[in-house]
């Protein structure tokens, strides 16, 4: 295939399904990690072209997801500064902490600003020597490259009045924590095709060995779901229990081993709390010792109270794949993308706004021939 409209082709589409159809003989429960992909099933009704066997649900592929309460909260506290400018991207803004979010902070006279890299950031760090540049560094292991190159740029240029507050995690860490709670239902995975673009899959290997679970690299497209859904039930059915690369035509095996020296030259792992989960370890990245100048935890000192999801809100459960969005009792009302209760109704990427988005208008692009197969 050569464009991208060849990835969301109805009849192609059709055939796939056709040929997982064939294929099923049995229940499977496969989860997608990535909320992008998350989105594209929804949007595309991809679902209703699965056989009734085969049960989708959602992980926690949503970096905006789960950063947890207290790093919000931090970020909220480093923008109320004075001195500091808190740069982030857009969709960190309105993802609420315990007492606000960042958008409330900015309404409050906070100076909150929307960048579209972190070295728009370190841009603004030279131009204003007199404050404190603060950007947000939330994100998996594909957001990880450019926010080191930043940290790296900044000490070289010495720009001292630049650092990030880090919200990094890991894919591999939490998917080994949810096939080791007992209540996991999950059987396969779709892998993240972005992440592993930029880390590979290797890491990936030890788990499908260890839990026997199938797990498939899975690009974004519809087709590249569905094949990917198929991959995983011919493994299911056969017993097999691989990692296979379905988004060949961008992930290799190794990544992309320059990204990963520089993340590696500035980044180390760490432990990491998720929002929704809890901690979970070796699952986070923070600086290294050689660049803890540029660390905004360090720079400004914050002591987090406690803090609690609200109790309406099944987030968490949502992010293992133990519950879909709609049965959340709050689900639409008391928690709307306008008032979210829980940061996946907010985010771009969250199950929870994918849900409310796109459900409520399937019948109607059915009607129009939006979705793809219908």
């Amino acid at each position: 295939m050569r464009y991208l409209d060849e990835y969301r082709d109805p009849e192609a589409a059709q055939a796939i399904a056709a040929r997982i159809r064939r294929l099923v003989t049995r229940p499977w429960t496969v989860m997608e990690v990535c909320g992008g992909q998350t989105h594209t099933i929804m949007k595309s009704g991809l679902e209703d072209l699965l056989p009734p066997e085969i049960t989708l649900v959602h992980g926690p592929g949503c970096p905006v997801c789960v950063t947890p309460l207290a790093q919000i909260d931090k970020a909220v506290a480093i923008a109320s500064r004075p001195e500091t400018i808190l740069c982030s991207f857009g969709d960190m803004l309105r993802v609420p902490g315990s007492a606000g979010s960042l958008f409330d902070a900015k309404a409050e006279g906070a100076d909150v600003r929307v960048v579209y890299s972190p070295l728009d950031a370190l841009k603004l760090a030279r131009a204003n020597p007199s404050r404190e540049i603060v950007f947000f560094a939330v994100g998996f292991e594909t957001t990880a490259p450019p926010n080191a190159m930043a940290v790296w740029q900044a000490a070289r240029d010495g720009a001292r009045n630049f650092s990030i507050l880090v919200a990094h995690v890991l894919v591999p860490p939490a998917i080994r924590a949810i096939l080791g709670s007992p209540s996991c239902r999950v059987q396969g995975f779709l892998a993240p095709g972005h992440v592993c673009t930029v880390a590979g899959y290797e890491d990936y290997e030890s788990i499908a060995v260890e839990f026997r679970v199938p797990i498939v690299v899975t690009g974004f497209e519809p087709l590249d779901i569905l094949d990917g859904v198929r991959m995983a039930v011919a493994q299911l059915e056969t017993g097999r229990a691989e990692v296979e690369n379905q988004y060949s035509r961008v992930v290799r095996r190794e990544g992309n081993a320059a990204a990963r020296q520089r993340v590696d030259e500035v980044f180390e792992v760490s432990p990491r709390s998720w929002r929704g989960i809890g901690d979970i370890p070796n699952s986070g990245l923070r600086l290294r010792s050689a660049y803890r100048e540029f660390d905004a935890e360090a720079r400004f000192p914050y002591a987090a109270p406690e803090a609690e999801e609200p109790s309406e809100c099944i987030a968490g459960l949502v992010l293992q794949g133990l519950k879909k969005p709609h049965e959340c009792p709050a689900f639409g009302t008391l928690c709307t993308p306008e008032h979210p209760l829980g940061a996946p109704m907010v985010s771009s990427e969250g199950a929870c706004a994918a849900f409310y988005r796109y459900a409520r208008r399937q019948p109607a692009a059915a009607e129009h021939g939006e979705a793809v197969g219908r």
